[in-house]
């Protein structure tokens, strides 16, 4: 196990009217002026933004909508401009995780006038962070407990994550997930799953408490997945669901492991390019990431096929092809594509983001083990 500093400063409020309940009581002391960030106007829609609003009687409330799906730093620069010019001193985060990464990069822009939005996201730096909190509604980037975020540049047709800081608090409601779209769970089902699998699949024998408890959430995913695709209004699975993501990538799973991360990175590049759904993106890499990194791959694969998928085989070679058939089988169980091919994403495209790795001269993956030729090799078979 790998030397690590571990600290997650959250907090993590769960349940039922969790924001009537407890959202004036988790305001810091001294709040006045919130910035209340949404996204496309579903929170008004089905009641959530009335109900935040009613919690906040007595603030000061500067409400800004409209903030993308995958988080356009344009979007993001004007929200910036009104958290300056209205003097706000707590940013409330009201939305999924794309709300919640662009509230981050608003809570650092304020502060940091010397910067550009883009070129904090660039850079990684920043002068200052303007506390925030979130209320979670779309379960899956984990980003209501963790300090990343992803933002787009769709001018430049580019997407890169940041870090910045922690929310204090998040407020999880599951009733609040009742009225996601199918295709929406779906997406974030498939981001959680890829989460935790970025944290597992690397080297084996680093942790045992890592990879049982990634196991075991991952052995939940795999529980509640059918039963929340079938009915969206079972609290107990929606439970399951919403924190399930959380877990997913909170820093919990990830401690003293090396990880991997690769299947990210690509995914965004094509998101940036196409506007692919986040968790779509990725599991249409995945697959093909595994097969062409087989080498580097075939322990911890092997071990994922015997303790998740329940598969039987005397060598780990006999269980590789088995197991990636299997995250194959649970990917069109969700109603999503397993390669660039099934979900129909351009040959040229493909080559573009080809091209681009390789113009930066990227390396990615534990170890640097994905070079610009692999990750050709990985785009490639996805479309077999």
């Amino acid at each position: 196990m790998r030397n690590f500093d571990f600290k997650n400063p959250t907090r993590l409020v769960f349940g039922k009217d969790c924001v009537s309940r407890k959202l004036r009581d988790l305001l810091p002391d001294g709040t006045r002026k919130i910035l209340l960030t949404y996204g496309g106007g579903s929170v008004i829609k089905n009641g959530i933004y009335d109900t935040v609003m009613a919690s906040l009687e007595g603030y000061d409330v500067v409400p800004f909508g409209g903030i993308e799906a995958n988080p356009d730093v344009h979007t993001l620069e004007r929200a910036i401009a009104t958290g300056r010019e209205t003097g706000i001193d707590f940013i409330l985060a009201v939305g999924g995780g794309s709300v919640l990464d662009g509230s981050k990069l608003i809570a650092a822009g304020i502060r940091t006038p010397r910067l550009s939005a883009w070129e904090i996201v660039r850079s990684g730096e920043y002068d200052g962070f303007v506390p925030m909190g979130t209320v979670l509604t779309v379960p899956a980037t984990g980003s209501e407990m963790n300090r990343g975020a992803v933002i787009s540049n769709r001018a430049l047709g580019e997407k890169y994550a940041f870090y910045s800081e922690y929310p204090l608090f998040s407020l999880l409601d599951p009733t609040y997930t009742y009225t996601l779209p199918p295709k929406q769970v779906a997406a974030g089902i498939a981001d959680t799953f890829v989460h935790i699998l970025e944290q597992y699949l690397t080297y084996p024998g680093q942790s045992g408490v890592m990879d049982r408890m990634a196991e075991g959430v991952l052995l939940n995913v795999l529980d509640f997945a059918p039963l929340r695709l079938e009915k969206n209004d079972d609290y107990d699975v929606a439970s399951e669901y919403l924190l399930s993501a959380t877990m997913g990538l909170n820093g919990f799973l990830g401690m003293g492991v090396e990880q991997d991360w690769a299947t990210h990175r690509i995914g965004h590049e094509f998101t940036a390019l196409l506007g692919i759904t986040h968790g779509v993106s990725l599991v249409m890499i995945l697959p093909s990431l595994l097969r062409v990194l087989k080498a580097h791959k075939l322990a911890k694969t092997a071990q994922l096929g015997r303790r998740v998928f329940g598969l039987q085989g005397k060598t780990d070679e006999e269980l590789f092809e088995p197991t990636v058939q299997a995250i194959e089988q649970f990917i069109r169980s969700l109603g999503l594509p397993a390669s660039l091919k099934e979900g129909g994403v351009p040959r040229e495209t493909g080559e573009e983001v080809a091209r681009r790795f390789k113009e930066r001269g990227t390396t990615l993956g534990e170890g640097g083990i994905c070079m610009p030729d692999k990750i050709r090799e990985i785009i490639e078979k996805a479309y077999e």
